[in-house]
């Protein structure tokens, strides 16, 4: 049996949906579903089981799990940036994984947990997924802080050679219309777009980049569930790796690949960056991937301009969700 935490969620259906393509079913979701509509990304999966994550959490500690379990992808965590309760993310995102890994090391599960380029902060310690540099990370906000707590846990408990921290980019793609104001931009502008032909993207306030030209590593969910099912395919694989395409692309690319698939020229507004947030904005992220690469991944990575294309007429156009 697989488990998936944040099973409902957009990365963990997504990773469900290609664990069904690849015949798995046995598949025990976990998930807080809360009163969003990410129930509808559960609809095409196959699995065998579904518990609500406090209940999960519960069994764990109980030992009602049923056994053998092969392996835990824990996805499940609070995700947006902006949440302002520091007590709930250091126990929904810390406290939680450290009590899942701890089980799962004790029971010889392997586990595959969620950590994400936020850890970064500002990336002027740069963007590789070097372990022994953890420390130095200085994350913006309390969400990317919570996960660079637990990667640090990791690594002061020696384990990063039992388990596998994954540092996801800026994911996006399909099962992801419940997340609201944690939405990609692709599908922001594809919304834009539609209702008012054109898209509002932020004033550069640096002198060093042009209006629309800050940069972002895009990677598209199909992309990064794959590089996520390697760790399972390839158990002896362990640390903590980023998830990305480890090219930069703009703000302008970005829309400009929206309004080619949707058939239409594109019309761009720029507008003044609140200064609320400001201080905190990534002119520039891009993954070093050359560890899981180094790792024996091999698979393709899809470009940017037809992620979108993909995304926007096989799924956005369709109010498609992913599934086998």
């Amino acid at each position: 049996m697989i488990i998936v935490t944040g099973g409902a969620g957009f990365i963990g259906s997504g990773l469900v949906a290609q664990l069904n393509r690849r015949g798995r079913e046995d598949i025990l979701i976990v998930d807080c579903l809360g009163c969003d509509e990410k129930w509808k990304n559960l609809r095409k999966l196959r699995y065998i089981d579904y518990l609500e994550k406090d209940v999960f959490l519960e069994e764990v500690k109980l030992g009602m799990i049923p056994m053998p379990v092969e392996a835990i992808f824990h996805m499940g965590a609070c995700s947006s940036t902006t949440e302002k309760d520091a007590s709930f993310l250091a126990v929904n995102n810390y406290e939680y994984t450290k009590t899942l890994c701890q089980w799962a090391v004790n029971q010889g599960i392997q586990f595959v947990y969620a950590s994400s380029a936020a850890t970064y902060g500002d990336g002027e310690q740069g963007f590789a997924d070097n372990e022994s540099r953890l420390d130095e990370l200085i994350p913006l906000n309390m969400y990317g802080y919570s996960k660079q707590m637990f990667d640090q846990w990791v690594k002061r408990q020696g384990l990063l050679d039992e388990v596998v921290g994954m540092k996801f980019f800026n994911v996006f793609g399909p099962n992801e219309y419940h997340k609201a104001d944690m939405q990609s931009f692709i599908l922001k502008s594809f919304e834009q777009i539609k209702a008012y032909g054109k898209v509002r993207l932020f004033k550069s306030h640096r002198p060093d980049y042009r209006d629309g030209e800050q940069v972002r590593d895009f990677i598209y969910i199909k992309d990064a569930v794959a590089m996520a099912l390697y760790f399972l395919e390839n158990k002896e694989v362990k640390g903590i790796f980023n998830i990305g395409t480890g090219k930069a692309r703009s703000w302008n690319d970005l829309v400009k690949a929206t309004f080619a698939a949707m058939g239409k020229k594109p019309v761009i507004e720029y507008i003044d960056m609140p200064e609320s947030i400001r201080e905190q904005y990534q002119y520039f992220t891009q993954a070093d991937i050359s560890k899981i690469l180094g790792a024996g991944y091999k698979e393709p990575i899809t470009s940017l301009e037809d992620a979108v294309d993909d995304y926007v007429k096989n799924y956005l156009a369709k109010n498609e969700y992913l599934g086998s």
